[in-house]
């Protein structure tokens, strides 16, 4: 390979918000693949509000990442070069590629090895969307978790980010009657609205939102989808329904940082006279299901019942900024980073 790869690698642990200076850009030599090692090109990076959780030094399920290795991301790419005959040069993978613009990894030995793109799924970007994390994460969480029927009152935090964005929909596919959701902007509360499809966004950031939930739902959120944590979560417990289930699934209101959470949750007790249920869960507990889900996932799209959202930045630098507009509610759907176009 002649090319050189310019890689993030971590220079320092972020005390609160992610700076571009907790990143040191670094460039080095893309070596030619041994036996059973491919070369990827990386075309899109994926943002996750885990990867934020990667920074800190804590015990967590999954180690962090080190002072001076690459930046651990998910992405899809094409393989230049290859000595694994089930990754032809030519074909698109998606797996841990990290903060760099080539990846050499061994499929077979490496951890979270890449995997190729099915076939049948036509814009590879969506293994970073709706066929990827994202949906397979909101689809088990509506399926297993919430389980929303028809006449229930649906709520999904974050209504506009990555995972919400397909949530509500999803929710709305199994069949339920009311979907609400919350959001922080004019545009985003209207793209929820509009273009997913849901039936009214509120603004989270509205001092009065546990009361507008409550004239929403009077007979409360039968399920509440939760990425948001803190004060929305609360105000989403106080309005949950007899027999409510809510699917903890993010608590981006955190931050994700080390530190204790500055708000906590008042209204707990309102689980127990309702007999609602509250549940974290996690995408691994359900991979071996993924490629049903996926397929279910990838129909709705096509018959354009599931509306799917990128906002896409472009150039490795830009990583930190990527990750940043997580936290500072930025992006619309699901923010990934462009860095190279397939051949």
């Amino acid at each position: 390979m002649t090319e050189t790869n310019r890689q993030l690698v971590l220079r320092e642990r972020p005390a609160r918000a992610i700076t571009d200076d907790c990143f040191e850009l670094v460039t080095k030599p893309i070596p030619n693949p041994s036996h059973g090692e491919v070369v990827v090109r990386n075309l899109w990076l994926s943002f996750d509000p885990a990867q934020r959780g990667w920074l800190n030094d804590i015990k967590s399920y999954m180690p962090p990442v080190a002072i001076g290795d690459v930046m651990r991301a998910s992405g899809v790419g094409q393989v230049v070069a290859s000595e694994d005959d089930r990754f032809p040069v030519g074909s698109f993978v998606h797996g841990r590629l990290n903060w760099q613009e080539w990846t050499l990894t061994n499929p077979s030995t490496d951890e979270d090895a890449i995997e190729l793109v099915p076939p049948e799924i036509d814009d590879p970007k969506l293994m970073l969307s709706v066929c990827g994390t994202t949906g397979l994460t909101a689809y088990f969480g509506m399926t297993e978790i919430g389980r929303p029927v028809d006449g229930d009152t649906v709520l999904v935090t974050a209504a506009a980010g990555s995972t919400g964005s397909v949530a509500g929909q999803v929710a709305r596919l199994l069949g339920a009657t009311t979907v609400v959701g919350t959001a922080g902007s004019p545009d985003k509360r209207a793209w929820v609205r509009e273009v997913a499809g849901y039936d009214e966004c509120l603004d989270h950031h509205d001092r009065k939102v546990r009361r507008q939930l409550g004239n929403i739902a009077p007979q409360g959120f039968d399920v509440v989808f939760d990425n948001v944590g803190g004060a929305l979560l609360d105000a989403a417990i106080f309005n949950i329904a007899l027999h409510g289930r809510i699917a903890l699934c993010g608590s981006i209101s955190t931050g994700y940082r080390p530190e204790k959470p500055t708000v906590g949750l008042h209204y707990y007790q309102l689980l127990t006279t309702r007999r609602a249920r509250m549940e974290g869960f996690l995408l691994p507990d359900f991979l071996e299901r993924a490629d049903a889900a996926r397929a279910q996932l990838l129909s709705w799209v096509r018959q354009g019942v599931l509306r799917v959202e990128h906002d896409e930045l472009t150039g490795l630098e830009r990583a930190p900024e990527g990750l940043r507009r997580l936290f500072e509610g930025r992006n619309l759907g699901k923010q990934i980073l462009h860095l190279a176009d397939p051949v």
